[in-house]
């Protein structure tokens, strides 16, 4: 079983690792390493309104330690449209104990019940087999495809997008 709160200055390491492994850089549209003080900065205003900022990062955590072993994130949320994306990256070491799927169940409900969204988002490489399990898994609808749409060390690849109504 997992939890989602919200970050704490203690997390500073857990996200320097995240943030600074080079694997995940593909799927989060990240170019270049990210500074300890860069993450100082933003865990010092990540408590910030979703109204203001548009985003929500939230740390998953396992019930046996309260270690962190990912995030999920809203991101470009719409309030107009009841809207926002959502992301989740789960430490290779932590991966295939379902947690992704738990935590994404716990965000959908945060998402409707809490924030009060119709719906939720996301975009997934067509060659990210485990991600498009999950979010199908999940009760996402697979609702188009964007050709050539994201750029990877090996050519382009297809984004697949997948639609979530609460």
């Amino acid at each position: 079983m997992v939890h989602l709160r919200a970050l704490e200055p203690d997390d500073l390491e857990f996200l320097f690792a995240l943030e600074n492994d080079r694997d995940l850089w593909g799927v989060s549209d990240t170019l270049a390493p990210l500074s300890r003080h860069a993450l100082r900065e933003y865990l010092a205003h990540a408590a910030a309104d979703l109204y203001v900022v548009r985003q929500l990062r939230l740390v998953v955590t396992t019930d046996i330690s309260s270690a962190a072993v990912g995030v999920v994130d809203l991101f470009d949320y719409d309030p107009l449209h009841q809207r926002a994306g959502v992301g989740i990256t789960i430490l290779a070491s932590e991966r295939r104990h379902g947690y992704a799927h738990q935590a994404l169940e716990l965000v959908k409900t945060h998402a409707r019940a809490v924030l009060r969204l119709h719906q939720v988002y996301a975009t997934v490489g067509a060659n990210n087999t485990p991600s498009l399990r999950l979010f199908r898994s999940a009760g996402f609808r697979r609702v188009g495809v964007r050709r050539a749409w994201l750029r990877t060390s090996s050519g382009w690849d297809d984004a697949v997008e997948w639609q979530c109504l609460l």
